[in-house]
């Protein structure tokens, strides 16, 4: 079916998919064609990713780059959709995805000397950003911290890790459905 349609199509419904991934995890926010280059864009949006809220506004406000003032509004934007449409408080939000792709580039002709023109060329970028809920991570290290450290060595390696069993041990620890207890090393592996 998807090879029937149209190149643009099949963005478009691949967009769509990811868009819809994106909101079930956490709030969004997104700006297309911002005119702006990508490398520009991307290294203010480096500096920020995986930064709470708070932070990462009292940065954008102190850098001497344009291309904060879009990316702030974007930040204040995907906020106020979790505020909003997920309930979520602003103090615990982190933003988990920030990333830049190249947009469309709008071309322009300077008229030169004899007749003659050049090309300019104006770069746009589209900016994705979204921000999740971390509350669950202060009782994750709450929980933690009652885990004697010989234990905690070998626990931490496993929530961490990309497999399955890493977060299905997260979800246990947060949900207070794991005792506890003295564990053995042949109960973590």
């Amino acid at each position: 079916m998807l090879n029937n349609l149209r190149k643009r199509d099949r963005y478009e419904l691949y967009y769509i998919s990811q868009m819809d991934k994106i909101s079930q995890n956490g709030a969004y926010a997104l700006g297309q064609y911002i005119p702006m280059s990508v490398d520009k864009a991307r290294r203010v949006i480096d500096q920020i990713r995986g930064r709470s809220y708070e932070d990462s506004l009292i940065m954008l406000e102190l850098m001497p780059y344009r291309a904060c003032s879009p990316i702030l509004k974007l930040i204040y934007s995907a906020a106020a959709n979790a505020s909003h449409n997920k309930g979520l408080n602003k103090a615990n939000l982190l933003i988990t995805k920030a990333e830049v792709s190249k947009g469309t580039t709008m071309k322009k002709l300077k008229p030169r000397a004899r007749g003659r023109s050049y090309m300019i060329k104006r770069p746009t970028c589209h900016i994705t950003i979204v921000l999740r809920d971390m509350s669950y991570m202060k009782k994750f290290n709450l929980n933690l911290l009652v885990v004697p450290l010989k234990y905690r060595k070998l626990l931490m390696p496993i929530v961490g890790a990309p497999y399955k069993y890493g977060y299905f041990v997260l979800a246990l620890l947060v949900g207070d459905l794991m005792e506890l207890g003295p564990w053995g090393e042949e109960e973590l592996r």
